[in-house]
């Protein structure tokens, strides 16, 4: 499986505290309910489908650099939906968005585009001068118990993420064209139930590209592992909030 790859139909059943944040991550979206938007890492569609609800005479771009993901999302929101372009890209290269978007919205993805600076640029590339983007990610010290945890393990860091500040953020916005840029960080401890669920959820997106190194037969038993090590079952994300707005000029 390669990095970009996820077990989408679990992802599906288990991504509920995604979409929690991304109810008031939507909310700091201001719509007027006609626009094209794109939704930057749509995963499975859950969230996209809140979206839609948010411009019921417009229409969402849905990218993802994950096929099985697009597969779950034309699955759930309909393969010939008039209203939803699916469009399979990664977000640290330029992106086959056209025309531009009144609108950008991103929930729980850009951490897992290493290279920032390239990755606000791609997106102030597909946007309307004067385009809002409200987003939300992984920002800087999150799941940092579980990054503890693999280094007893020995199973090295988290891996080729990037969990940015809000000053290295706002850097790298208004460098790629954003004005009004507003960014912070909040904490997001997360409980989970114990055993199986928490280790299906840590072996499912937290894990995933570890796990996709090791041999089948080996999966559980890592993924076990690093729970183990853990205080509880108990993630401690912190997120990075981003509003801002393509430069008019």
């Amino acid at each position: 499986m390669s990095e970009h790859e996820w077990d989408a139909a679990t992802y599906d059943r288990i991504a509920d505290p995604q979409v929690h944040w991304a109810t008031g991550v939507l909310q700091r979206l201001p719509l007027r309910g006609d626009e094209r938007v794109l939704d930057a890492g749509c995963g499975s569609g859950r969230v996209t489908e809140l979206l839609l609800e948010r411009v019921p005479d417009g229409s969402v771009v849905a990218l993802d650099a994950s096929a099985r993901m697009l597969d779950e999302a034309r699955r759930r929101l309909g393969a010939d939906n008039p209203r939803v372009a699916f469009v399979r890209a990664d977000l640290g290269q330029p992106l086959p968005v056209d025309p531009p978007v009144d609108a950008v919205f991103s929930n729980a993805a850009l951490h897992w585009v290493p290279d920032h600076e390239a990755l606000f640029r791609n997106l102030a590339d597909v946007m309307c001068p004067g385009a809002p983007i409200a987003a939300q990610c992984g920002g800087r010290g999150n799941i940092a118990s579980i990054g503890e945890a693999l280094r007893q393990v020995g199973g090295g860091s988290l891996g080729d993420v990037a969990f940015a500040s809000p000053e290295e953020t706002r850097e790298r916005m208004a460098a790629a064209g954003f004005e009004d840029i507003e960014c912070w960080l909040h904490d997001e401890p997360t409980e989970f139930e114990p055993g199986e669920p928490f280790e299906r959820f840590l072996g499912t997106i937290v894990l995933r590209v570890h796990v996709a190194a090791l041999p089948e037969s080996e999966r559980a038993a890592f993924v076990h592992d690093v729970a183990s090590r853990l205080p509880g079952p108990r993630i401690d994300y912190v997120r990075l909030n981003i509003t801002a707005r393509r430069a008019a000029h």
